[in-house]
């Protein structure tokens, strides 16, 4: 497997480093899959902040994933797929599907109010999740460790940002 330089953003008004167990969660599963650390923050739940964060994670040759957490519910100031969205290349509609299709098995109907989104933007894969620990831990252990992974056949995500490969079509 070859490792990723993954960036985590935290989208939160409330969560502290202290009290961030989604954003802790997912720098603990990256990096015992063997993949970096490239970057952690938490910004509150601001279109505009997590658009610049994001805008210049993606910018950064270095950042090769970035996954964030919180912020794409329906309720109060819940805007990070307004914010992260108009930044793709391409969008990756069945990450969502299937993200709502495995958390439907754990919470039932209520998936149905997340609005979880992936897509590419500039040879970056970016995966946005809900902030819930449970909704990181399914998102993290039952799709993105295998479309991380190099290895993982048919296909993978890994193998569109590394560079050198993944460069046609």
């Amino acid at each position: 497997m070859q490792a990723l330089n993954i960036a985590v953003l935290t989208v939160s008004d409330t969560r502290t480093e202290e009290s961030d167990t989604s954003g802790q969660l997912l720098v603990e599963r990256l990096e015992s899959a063997g993949h970096r650390l490239a970057e952690k923050r938490i910004v509150v739940d601001d279109m505009y902040r997590i658009r610049a964060v994001v805008a210049a994670w993606i910018a950064d040759p270095e950042v090769q994933v970035v996954i964030t957490t919180g912020g794409t519910g329906f309720t109060g100031r819940d805007s990070t797929p307004e914010a992260v969205a108009v930044l793709f290349d391409k969008e990756i509609q069945g990450f969502g599907e299937r993200f709502r299709a495995l958390s439907g098995e754990e919470i039932g109907s209520s998936t149905i109010q997340s609005r979880c989104l992936g897509g590419l933007a500039n040879r970056t894969v970016i995966f946005c999740l809900p902030g819930s620990t449970g909704a990181c831990r399914t998102g993290w252990d039952r799709l993105l460790a295998e479309q991380l992974d190099s290895r993982h056949q048919p296909c993978n995500f890994a193998n569109l940002v590394i560079p050198g490969r993944g460069q046609h079509g």
